[in-house]
C-alpha cells in the first residue's frame, strides 16, 4: 500500500513533464520548432526578446495565412501553385479601386476577397470538370494572376489606402495585427477541418477519392469550395502583406506558394492527401520564420541561408517520418500499453532523431557564425539582390570598406522581395545594429520598415535607390535618370541621330528600371528621327535578354540599335545579334559590370553607362559609421555616372 502511494505521488508530480514530453515526441514539427528556438536563444542574445518574438510572429503571418488556404488543398491530395500571384492581384485590385478609382474602401476590400475567390472556383473549375491535374490548373493562374496584377498597376507600386495599412500596424503599440489576423485566419482553419461536413469531405477525398464519391460525397462541388477557399486565403494574405509595405506590389509574393506548401508539409500533412491540420501548419509556418530570423540575427553569409534553410527543413520532416515508422513498428511489435522492448526503441529512436537536429543546427550555425566582439561596431546591409553582378559588386565593396575601417558588416539577400527585405530591416532593428544600410527592392515599400529603425533611433543610409516617406541620414547613388539620358545620347550619336531601336526593360515595377527608362526616353526626344520599334522586358536577366531578343529580331530584324537597362540583358541581346552585335547594331548597357565592360573592350557593346557599384558600397559603409559614430553626413552623395565606350574602357578595367 505504501508502495502504491509512493508510484501515485511520484507520477503526479512528474505528470506535467511527462504529458509535456509526449506532446513534443508525438510532434515531430513541434519537436523541431523548440529545438530551433532553444538553439538560435543560446547562439544570439538577440533571438529571445519580446521584440524579436513578435518580429518573428510578424513575419511568420504572410505564408501562415497562405499556407491554411493551402491546407485544404492537400488535405484533399490536390496542390496550389498559384496562390502568391493571387495574394498580389486581389491586394492590387485593392489598391486600384480604392485610389485610382475611387471606390469606397470597404466596397474595395469585398471586391479584393472576390477576386481572390473568383481565382479559386477557377481553378476549382478547371480541375473538377476541366480534367486538368491541380499542378497544371494553378499554374495556369499563377501566370494569370501575376500577368494581371502586372497590367492593372502598369508594372508600378499603387499606394494602399490609409485606412487599410491599419492592417499592419500594432494594436497599444505592441501587439501586432499581422499576428492577430493569422490567429483568427488559423481558428478558422481548425473550424473548418474538424467541425464542419466540407472539412470531412476534403480528409474523405484525400483518403480516397473515388470511396468519398461512392459514398455520397459530391466530389466535383467540393473541389471547388477547396479551391475557392484557398483563393479566399490568398486574398487576405495578400491584403495583410500590402498592409505591412503600404503598397500593393505587383510583383509582391514570388515564390510564396512554395513556402506555404513547405510549411504545411513541415506540419506534418501529407502530399498524399487524407493527413493535415491547423496546427501543424502554424508551426511550419513558425519555423521558416525562425530561421530566417535567426540566421539574420547570428550574421550568416546571405548565400549560405538558403542552404540551411534547406537542410533543416529536411531534418524537420525526417524527424516526422521516423516518429511515424517508428510508431507502427512499436506498435506491432509489443502489446498495448505494455511498455516492451518496441516502446523503448520507439522512445529511444525519438530522442535520438531530435538529438540529430539539436546537433546539426547548432553545428551548422555555429560554423557558419564566427562570432563578434561586443565592442566591435556592427553594421547591418540589406541588398535588393545578389542574384545580379552589380549588386555583388556593391556588396564587395562594401566588405571591404567595412574591413578597413574595422567595423562589422552583415550583409542580407532581400531576392527581390519587398516583404523579405522588410523582414530583414526588422531584424537589424530588433539585434541593435549602430546603423543600416539598405538598397530598396522598391522606395515606397521600404518606407514602414525604415521608420520603425527610425523609431528605434539608428540611423539609416540608402544605397542606389531613395526611401520614401521616412528619414535617412544619408542618400549614397548615382543618378539612373542622368544615366538614361546619357544611355540616349551615347547611342544617339553612334546612329548619326536616325534609326530604329530596341529597348530591354528590367523587372517590372522595380524604381531602377522605371528611372532608367524614364531618363531614356526623355533622353530620346532630342533626336526625333530614332523610332522605338519595340519596348518589352526580360527582367534584368542574361537569358531572358538573350530570349526576348530572339523573339523580338523575328518581327523586327532590320534595327539599328539597342537600349538593355542593364549589362546582363545588353549581353544576352548581344548573344542574340550573334555577328551583326556591335557592327550592324549598335549595343547600349547600364551599370559598368566586369563582363559588360569586357563586352566594350571587345566591340560587342558599344557602350555600357558604369555606376562603379563598388564605389557606392564603399560610400554607404563610409556614411553607415559615421552616422554610427554620431558624426554628421551629407544628405545626398553622387557617385559619378560615366559613358564607357572603347575608348576609355582601359580607365575602368
Amino acid at each position: 500500500m505504501a508502495t502504491d502511494t509512493v508510484k501515485n505521488n511520484t507520477g503526479s508530480g512528474g505528470g506535467s513533464a511527462s504529458a509535456l514530453r509526449r506532446v513534443l515526441l508525438d510532434n515531430g514539427a513541434l519537436s523541431a520548432l523548440v529545438v530551433l528556438v532553444v538553439a538560435m536563444s543560446v547562439l544570439s542574445g538577440d533571438f529571445l526578446t519580446t521584440d524579436n518574438l513578435l518580429n518573428v510572429g510578424v513575419q511568420a503571418a504572410v505564408t501562415a495565412i497562405l499556407a491554411f488556404g493551402v491546407t485544404f488543398v492537400i488535405v484533399s491530395a490536390g496542390i496550389d501553385l498559384s496562390v502568391g500571384s493571387v495574394a498580389a492581384l486581389s491586394a492590387t485590385v485593392l489598391a486600384w479601386l480604392a485610389t485610382s478609382e475611387g471606390v469606397p474602401v470597404v466596397l474595395a476590400v469585398l471586391l479584393a476577397a472576390a477576386t481572390g475567390l473568383a481565382c479559386g472556383l477557377v481553378n476549382g473549375a478547371l480541375i473538377s470538370y476541366g480534367k486538368l491535374p491541380p499542378f497544371i490548373a494553378t499554374l495556369a493562374m499563377l501566370s494569370i494572376g501575376r500577368g494581371l496584377s502586372l497590367v492593372i498597376s502598369q508594372g508600378s507600386p499603387i499606394a494602399f489606402p490609409d485606412s487599410v495599412s491599419k492592417l499592419g500596424d500594432t494594436l497599444g503599440g505592441w501587439l501586432p495585427v499581422p499576428v492577430l489576423v493569422m490567429i483568427a485566419m488559423g481558428l478558422i482553419t481548425a473550424v473548418v477541418l474538424r467541425r464542419t461536413y466540407i472539412g470531412r469531405s476534403m480528409y474523405a477525398i484525400g483518403g480516397n477519392e473515388e470511396a468519398a464519391r461512392l459514398s455520397g460525397i459530391r466530389v466535383k462541388r467540393q473541389k471547388l469550395v477547396i479551391y475557392a477557399l484557398s483563393g479566399l486565403f490568398a486574398a487576405v494574405a495578400g491584403v495583410v502583406l500590402a498592409s505591412r509595405l503600404s503598397s500593393a506590389q505587383p510583383q509582391a509574393a514570388q515564390g510564396y506558394e512554395l513556402d506555404a506548401i513547405a510549411a504545411v508539409v513541415i506540419g506534418g500533412a501529407s502530399l498524399a492527401g487524407g493527413v493535415g491540420k491547423a496546427s501543424g501548419t502554424l508551426i511550419g509556418a513558425l519555423i521558416l520564420a525562425v530561421l530566417r530570423n535567426g540566421l539574420n540575427l547570428l550574421s550568416v553569409s546571405a548565400f549560405w541561408q538558403q542552404v540551411v534553410i534547406g537542410v533543416v527543413i529536411a531534418l524537420a520532416v525526417l524527424l516526422d517520418t521516423l516518429r511515424r515508422r517508428t510508431g507502427s513498428t512499436a506498435g506491432a511489435a509489443g502489446a498495448p500499453g505494455a511498455p516492451g522492448s518496441g516502446g523503448r526503441k520507439k522512445n529511444a529512436a525519438k530522442f535520438g532523431t531530435a538529438a540529430l537536429v539539436v546537433a546539426a543546427v547548432v553545428a551548422a550555425v555555429s560554423v557558419l557564425n564566427p562570432g563578434s566582439s561586443s565592442t566591435t561596431t556592427k553594421i547591418g546591409m540589406s541588398l535588393s539582390t545578389l542574384n545580379n553582378p552589380f549588386f555583388v559588386q556593391m556588396k564587395e565593396g562594401a566588405q571591404a570598406e567595412a574591413k578597413a575601417a574595422g567595423v562589422e558588416l552583415t550583409v542580407t539577400d532581400a531576392q527581390n522581395d519587398a516583404s523579405q527585405q522588410a523582414n530583414q530591416l526588422q531584424n537589424f532593428t530588433s539585434s541593435g545594429v549602430a546603423s543600416v544600410i539598405v538598397n530598396p527592392v522598391d522606395s515606397d515599400a521600404v518606407g514602414p520598415a525604415v521608420r520603425g529603425a527610425n523609431k528605434a533611433e539608428i540611423p539609416v543610409i540608402a544605397a542606389d535607390r531613395g526611401v520614401n516617406k521616412a528619414d535617412t541620414a544619408a542618400f549614397v547613388a548615382s543618378d539612373n535618370v542622368e544615366g538614361g539620358k546619357l544611355a540616349a545620347r551615347s547611342l544617339a550619336g553612334e546612329l548619326g541621330g536616325k534609326g530604329k531601336i530596341v529597348v530591354l526593360q528590367g523587372t517590372a515595377g522595380t524604381s531602377a528600371s522605371r528611372e532608367r527608362g524614364a531618363g531614356f526616353a526623355e533622353g530620346l526626344k532630342e533626336f526625333p528621327d530614332i523610332k522605338v520599334v519595340a519596348k518589352q522586358p526580360a527582367d534584368f536577366d542574361r537569358s531572358k535578354g538573350l530570349d526576348v531578343m530572339t523573339n523580338l529580331l523575328q518581327g523586327n530584324g532590320d534595327i539599328d540599335g539597342v537600349f538593355a537597362e542593364n549589362d546582363e540583358m545588353a549581353l544576352g541581346a548581344a548573344k542574340a545579334l550573334g555577328a551583326k552585335a556591335g557592327k550592324d547594331v549598335a549595343v547600349v548597357g547600364f551599370d559598368g559590370t566586369p563582363d559588360g565592360l569586357k563586352a566594350v573592350e571587345a566591340g560587342t557593346l558599344f557602350a555600357s553607362v558604369a555606376q562603379q557599384p563598388d564605389e557606392l558600397g564603399k560610400a554607404a559603409v563610409q556614411n553607415a559609421v559615421k552616422a554610427a559614430r554620431g558624426e554628421k553626413t551629407e544628405a545626398q552623395v553622387m557617385v559619378p555616372v560615366k559613358v564607357v565606350t572603347a575608348k576609355n574602357v582601359a580607365d575602368f578595367s
